[in-house]
Formats: structure tokens, sequence, C-alpha cells
């Protein structure tokens, strides 16, 4: 149970930063009354067709534009790692040693008899 609400969680982090314009959207229009009365440009205006609009083309800019510094820099930060992990690879020649082993057949002659002596089958005891 414990693992779903981690996977869960990690997922909703991970999803988090797209939906950021999503995210100002939502908060305008929960307070978009307020911010027409106290922060809009044209608040004083009698007939104000804004609403408060244009200070959510602010937020959205502002939120833009620190999305894309933030690419900005992650891009950067890539670059960097991926100049620094250079791989670097030093060879040495090992030499090689041969051990020699005695070899006892040789096949160079024919065979004078065969021998049946080395091969004996295991005897059953019943």
């Amino acid at each position: 149970m414990k693992k779903i609400i981690i996977i869960i969680l990690l997922s909703c982090m991970l999803l988090v930063p797209s939906f950021g314009s999503f995210f100002v959207y939502t908060t305008f229009k929960l307070n978009q009354e307020e911010i027409s009365k106290t922060i809009c440009v044209q608040r004083k205006m009698v007939f104000n067709s804004c609403n408060g609009r244009c200070e959510l083309q602010k937020s959205l800019k502002k939120y833009s534009d620190n999305e894309k510094r933030m690419q900005d820099n992650l891009k950067e930060k890539a670059e960097v790692i991926y100049i620094q992990n250079v791989p670097v690879n030093h060879f040495k020649f090992v030499v090689s040693i041969e051990t020699r082993t005695a070899v006892f057949a040789y096949f160079d002659k024919k065979p004078i008899s065969v021998s049946s002596s080395t091969f004996r089958p295991p005897s059953c005891f019943i």
C-alpha cells in the first residue's frame, strides 16, 4: 500500500510543472473579482471591460518567462555535465603468460598396440 502511495505522489510531482499555467488561471478565476477591484490597471474606469485580465496576462507571462529561464538553466547544466563526462581510457599492453604443459601423448607415430587395462568399468555390488 505504501508503494502505491509513493508512486502516486511521485507521479503528481512530475506532472505539477506541466499544469503550472492551469494553476495560474484557476487562482485568477477564484480571485478575479478581488483582482479587478484592487490590482487592475483599469479599476477606476466606469465601464471596466478588463475585469483583471491584464493581471492574468502578466502572471502568465511571468510564469512562462520563469519556466523558460529554468529550462535554459537546466539545458546549460546538462551541457556542462555532458562535457565533463568525457571518458578517458588508458590502455596498457599486458603480455600474456604462456604455460607449457607436458604432453605425454605424441601423435606423430602410429600406435603399436591398444591398452585395455586403463579403463575398468565399475563392478556391481549386490
